[in-house]
């Protein structure tokens, strides 16, 4: 009995451990690295979604991968709760004045308002707004002109991204979508995230096509990938910027 007890006490539990290995989870579209790693002391399996974007899963001595795999994927909500807690961290200022910056088509551009005619007159790049003077806080006025612009300017894309690339679709949607970049319905319904209007070109791009290829596969399996990279073949860049930069973007 003592020498049963010495040997377990003195095994190489390090000698035999594996190398970590590596896949991807879907949260909110965007496709996050999952880090599967074996600890031989661990007693059961733990997910947590670090700072950096990435997500750990623990594999406990013993535990198959494959389980790991089904055990990511079946928190799925409790991801993207975390995901949203996470980049509320990081939000822009809920109070916009003269001099700030605000993000528009993938650039940062700064507020110039002056008053004319009894009206402040804010501008943001090219585009005027105006708004009843005076303003302490520029935001409501900003964030209602560009939910306009996104309207007509998302609307726009959305249909000819349609036509070129031959998806039926049947109508598009302009929302105020908290946690997502946008979301189809299977009667051929697009709905895209107002806040599209604030990144790339590229991006908006990607996003789009994103939703107009699930209108022909309504999962995220490896065909609706190869989908998606046929349409859209610099998809990973894009969605490097919204790893990067999506907290960077709302009011």
């Amino acid at each position: 009995m003592f020498v049963k007890k010495l040997r377990k006490f003195f095994r190489p539990d390090f000698a035999v451990a594996k190398p970590p290995e590596f896949g991807v989870v879907e949260i909110h579209a965007h496709r996050v690295p999952v880090l599967y790693r074996r600890h031989p002391r661990a007693r059961h399996y733990l997910l947590r979604l670090r700072a950096d974007q990435t997500v750990v899963v623990t594999v406990p001595r013993g535990g198959s991968l494959e389980f790991a795999r089904q055990f990511a994927a079946s928190r799925r909500g409790w991801l993207e709760k975390q995901w949203r807690i996470l980049l509320a961290r990081r939000t822009p200022p809920p109070v916009l004045r003269p001099g700030m910056e605000a993000l528009l088509r993938g650039r940062r551009v700064a507020l110039e308002a002056r008053e004319r005619g009894g009206l402040l007159e804010i501008w943001l790049d090219n585009e005027r707004v105006q708004a009843a003077a005076p303003e302490e806080n520029l935001r409501p006025a900003v964030e209602q002109h560009l939910r306009a612009l996104a309207r007509k300017e998302l609307t726009d894309r959305a249909e000819e991204l349609a036509r070129q690339h031959g998806v039926p679709m049947r109508r598009v949607t302009v929302r105020n979508q908290k946690s997502r970049w946008g979301s189809c319905s299977v009667r051929g319904t697009i709905s895209l995230n107002w806040r599209l209007i604030q990144v790339p070109e590229t991006v908006r791009d990607y996003l789009i096509l994103h939703e107009l290829m699930h209108l022909r596969h309504l999962n995220h399996s490896a065909r609706f990938w190869a989908a998606v990279e046929s349409v859209c073949p610099d998809y990973r860049a894009a969605e490097a910027w919204l790893k990067h930069h999506s907290a960077e973007v709302g009011f």
